[in-house]
């Protein structure tokens, strides 16, 4: 797919970091009476997943936000339900819907995984989906106890699973896995990464967890050397992105290199390499590169830097 080279440049901060469309409402988790009276409110929305996948509407594309009425057949049976929070006087809550070979709900959209909606959707419809998927995954994968492997049971509006048996009663919270995403710079060239399994002509910016006892700035520093060989002289803060995929908060940072020579270390790499502006703009204008799409933090990463804009001003 061809770029044209004003696509990198026609947006120079990530556009999804703040959003207050919806509030979680905190305070209204433990009060199950209320939880259970918005259920039946027909003003109540209800995002539905299924296989990992969520309900958009065809045109044009966003969330599918269901009522009381259309969800009615599904949400006894539901696999998990969780009071998301609170949006324009309604209460909105996640479905989870059980696996089954014919997809449910397509009279009120199609199912897609958020990577390929991205860029259609509203920075509203983006949080809200994000939010629903990670705590639909993460019901899904914690039915269990991890201290004792009895049933766990949800409470607080679904942001919580307890241990079944009373001997226990473990509490488990959602847990979000917090990575480190890094445009590297030298000069007026940028450094960028492919793994062997990603399109042809495909780059990128580096990532990767930050590892348990590890700053942040500390985790940049290794992946970028870990995975290029390359050492850095400084790194700044520049915006961060829930990124459902499946529950990872993506922190993104500039960072310039102190060193250039590319030794690929730990195989996680197919290629690296050093890109002037002009030739990214020319590889994206020939469709020789390709980069991710504006609904990911390292294409706003790309773009700040092709601008000159790293945020606080020059490193």
């Amino acid at each position: 797919m061809k770029h044209s080279p004003l696509d990198i440049t026609s947006i120079s901060r990530f556009p999804y970091e703040l959003s207050e469309a919806l509030e979680r409402g905190h305070d209204k988790r433990g009060d199950s009476a209320w939880l259970l009276a918005r259920m039946t409110d027909p003003s109540t929305e209800f995002i539905p997943l299924w296989k990992s996948q969520n309900l958009v509407t065809r045109a044009p594309i966003s969330a599918a936000r269901l009522n009381v009425a259309q969800t009615a057949t599904h949400l006894p049976q539901a696999a998990s339900v969780t009071y998301l929070g609170w949006h324009d006087n309604h209460a909105v809550f996640s479905i989870g819907l059980k696996d089954s070979e014919t997809a449910p709900l397509t009279e009120f959209g199609a199912w897609s995984n958020m990577r390929s909606v991205g860029e259609q959707l509203n920075a509203a419809d983006w949080a809200v989906m994000a939010y629903a998927r990670a705590m639909v995954y993460w019901h899904e994968r914690h039915r269990y106890c991890g201290i004792c492997g009895s049933p766990t049971v949800s409470g607080l509006g679904g942001h919580v699973l307890k241990c079944s048996k009373l001997e226990c009663a473990t509490e488990h919270y959602p847990r979000t896995d917090p990575c480190i995403i890094v445009l590297v710079f030298s000069g007026d060239r940028c450094l960028l990464g492919r793994q062997n399994s990603w399109p042809t002509g495909r780059y990128s910016t580096l990532a990767g967890f930050i590892e348990p006892g590890e700053s942040a700035d500390q985790a940049v520093a290794r992946e970028v050397y870990e995975e290029a060989g390359v050492k850095l002289k400084e790194a700044r803060y520049y915006g961060s992105q829930s990124w459902p995929f499946p529950a990872s908060l993506m922190l993104g940072f500039h960072a310039e290199a102190s060193t250039e020579e590319i030794h690929l270390h730990d195989n996680e790499l197919g290629d690296a390499r050093w890109f002037t502006r002009q030739e990214l703009r020319d590889a994206l204008t020939s469709g020789t590169v390709g980069i991710p799409t504006s609904v990911a933090i390292s294409y706003h990463l790309i773009a700040a830097w092709f601008n000159m804009a790293p945020v606080g001003g020059p490193l």
